[in-house]
């Protein structure tokens, strides 16, 4: 089993900046394939951002350039830097994990948190 509790969502004005955690817990955090979702509103849930285990990364187009992934294995936490945020970045933010390599689709994540709310004013 893993736990993933996600953090740092909040109300931020379009062109700032937020930071959120993910501490996960459980199974070997190091082995494990991270996976930051959103979902907005009347959406469906989007892929956002990727970091496999060995530390490369994979984001969505909408998010590139602006978002980073990080991880930090010691702390079994994943992060997830958003800069640059728009209206349209507000939703809820999961965390999830596979051990699958390359999956980043929903359906393939093996464990989900609850997530944390980002809006994003104007």
């Amino acid at each position: 089993q893993v736990q993933l509790v996600e953090s740092g969502g909040g109300l931020v004005q379009a062109g700032g900046s937020l930071r959120l955690s993910c501490a996960a817990s459980g199974r070997t955090f190091t082995t494990n394939h991270m996976t930051w979702f959103r979902q907005a509103p009347g959406k469906e849930r989007e892929f956002v951002a990727a970091i496999w285990s060995g530390g490369s990364t994979y984001y969505a187009d909408s998010v590139k350039g602006r978002f980073t992934i990080s991880r930090d294995n010691a702390k079994n936490t994943l992060y997830l830097q958003m800069n640059s945020l728009k209206l349209e970045d507000t939703a809820v933010y999961y965390c999830a994990t596979t051990r699958k390599f390359g999956v980043v689709a929903a359906q393939g994540m093996e464990y989900w948190g609850k997530g944390t709310l980002v809006t994003v004013s104007s």
